[in-house]
C-alpha cells in the first residue's frame, strides 16, 4: 500500500496535521508508545495552547522569524484555534495577560481532542516506532524506513520536533532525516530557557521578582540588544520571561546588565538616588531604598554585596558605597556562564533552514511532496502560547496545501 500521506511524530504539529488532510490515506508514525508527551506537560500540565493577542502583536514574538510565519498564522489564526477547541467542546480560559488554556486547566483535554479527530479522520497510528531514514524516489514516492518496518507515501510531513525535553522524544530525529534530504540545519541551541551566571550571589532570595525591569545585552563591551519584561531569581539561575523569551539572542560570555528599577536608565537613577541620600542625612540607607518600591530581602542583598551597613545613615555614606549601590541596583552585571540545557528549555532555536521552505505551503523548495511542521523547523517563539500555535499553524498549511494538490 502507498499511503497518500506519512507523517513523522505525534506531536501537536503532527496530530494537527493528520487530522487536518481530508479524504486522503493517513499514516502517523510515533516513536514513542503514546502520543503528545510534550503536549502534557506543557504549561505546567495545563496547556498554554495560545494566545488571545492581535495578530500583528503575534507576528512580534518570534524573533526574526515572523514574516516566516505569517501565512501559517494568517491561514490558521490563535482565534481559528480558539474556534476548534470550543467547536469540540474544549472551551478556552483566557487568563489577565491574554495567555489561553482549556477551561478544565487540563493538557490531556486538548491533546485528547486531537486524537479524536483523527480517529474520526480515519487517520492510522503507528506507535513505538523510530522513523530512521526517509528516501524520494524521484517524481513517485517516498519510502519511510522505521525500527520495525518500511512504508510508502506519495507525501511526507516532518513533524517530529526538535531537541527541547529529550525525555518526551524530541531528540532531533528529523534534523538527520531533513538532512539526509539535501536540507540545511541551522544549529539547534536552547531557547525559552533561564540563565545562569558566573558567581550567582542570589541563591538564598528564590522567588524575588521584578515586574517590566529593562536588561540589556553586551558582547565585546558592545551593548547588542535591550529587553524589558518580568525578572525572577531563582535557586540557581536568573529566569522570567525577559529572560526567557530573549535566551534565543544570548550566548556564553555575554555581560547582562539589568536595571531593577523604574527609571529609564541607571543616569537618572543616580540623579535621583544622590538628591535623595542629600536630602534624607538622618534616615538610614535601608529606608531610603524602600522607597524605590523593592523588595526588602533584595535590598539587604544589595547592601551586603556593597559591604555597606544596613543601619548606615545617608550622612555617613561614602563616595565608594554610593557608586558601588547604584550599579548594583540600576546597572547590575552578570556575565554569562551558560544557558539552561535542553532538558529545561522550553523550546529549540535552530532547525531545518527557513530559506529551503515555501513559506505559503511549509512545502520543500528542495523536494516536492516533502512538508515541514512544528518546532523541527528553524523558529522559535515566546513563552505564552506561541509555539504551539505555531506548530498548529504550520501543520495546517502544509495539510492544506497537500489537500489542494
Amino acid at each position: 500500500m502507498i499511503y497518500d500521506v506519512i507523517i513523522i511524530g505525534a506531536g501537536a504539529a503532527g496530530l494537527f496535521s493528520a487530522l487536518s488532510v481530508k479524504n486522503k490515506n493517513v499514516l502517523l508514525i510515533e516513536k514513542n508508545t503514546a502520543p503528545g508527551q510534550k503536549l502534557l506537560i506543557s504549561g505546567a500540565g495545563q496547556c498554554n495552547y495560545t494566545n488571545n493577542c492581535n495578530l500583528d502583536e503575534f507576528l512580534k514574538r518570534y524573533g526574526n522569524r515572523g514574516r516566516f510565519l505569517k501565512s501559517a498564522l494568517f491561514n490558521f489564526s490563535n482565534i481559528d484555534t480558539i474556534e476548534f477547541f470550543d467547536k469540540h467542546g474544549v472551551k478556552s480560559f483566557i487568563r489577565e495577560d491574554e495567555k489561553v488554556f482549556p477551561e478544565s486547566l487540563k493538557a490531556e483535554d486538548i491533546l485528547n481532542t486531537l486524537i479524536f479527530c483523527c480517529k474520526k479522520s480515519g487517520v492510522e497510528f503507528i506507535y513505538d516506532s523510530t522513523v530512521e531514514n526517509v528516501m524520494y524516489h524521484e517524481n513517485k514516492f517516498f519510502t519511510v524506513k522505521t525500527s520495525k518496518s518500511s512504508f510508502s507515501g506519495h507525501n511526507v510531513i516532518i513533524a517530529t520536533g526538535g531537541k527541547s525535553y529529550p525525555n518526551t522524544g524530541s531528540t532531533g530525529d528529523g534534523y538527520k532525516l531533513a538532512q539526509n534530504l539535501g536540507h540545511k540545519i541551522e544549529k539547534p541551541t536552547e531557547s525559552l530557557t533561564p540563565v545562569y551566571t558566573d558567581n550567582y550571589d542570589f541563591k538564598d532570595i528564590p522567588g524575588i521578582s521584578f515586574k517590566n525591569i529593562s536588561v540589556t545585552l553586551w558582547r565585546n563591551n558592545k551593548k547588542t540588544n535591550e529587553f524589558k519584561g518580568d525578572f525572577l531569581f531563582t535557586h540557581v539561575n536568573i529566569s522570567g520571561p525577559v529572560i526567557l523569551n530573549n535566551s534565543r539572542y544570548m550566548e556564553k560570555g555575554d555581560i547582562l546588565k539589568i536595571n531593577f528599577t523604574t527609571f529609564k536608565n541607571s543616569e537618572e537613577f543616580k540623579k535621583d538616588f544622590e538628591n535623595l541620600i542629600l536630602a534624607s542625612g538622618k534616615m538610614n540607607i535601608k529606608t531610603v531604598l524602600r522607597k524605590y518600591d523593592l523588595p526588602k530581602r533584595f535590598i539587604e542583598k544589595i547592601m551586603e554585596l556593597a559591604n555597606a551597613d544596613e543601619e548606615i545613615k545617608c550622612s555617613q555614606l561614602d563616595k565608594s558605597k554610593r557608586k558601588k549601590l547604584i550599579e548594583l541596583i540600576s546597572n547590575y552585571p552578570f556575565r554569562i556562564e551558560k544557558l539552561g540545557g535542553f532538558h529545561i528549555s522550553m523550546v529549540t532555536k535552530g532547525g531545518v533552514s527557513t530559506e529551503e521552505i515555501n513559506t505559503k505551503t511549509m512545502e520543500s523548495k528542495i523536494i516536492p511532496h516533502l512538508y515541514f511542521a512544528g518546532e523541527v523547523i528553524d523558529y522559535d517563539g515566546d513563552t505564552g502560547g506561541f509555539n504551539i500555535q505555531a506548530a498548529f499553524s504550520t501543520a495546517k498549511l502544509a495539510a492544506d496545501a497537500i489537500n489542494k494538490k
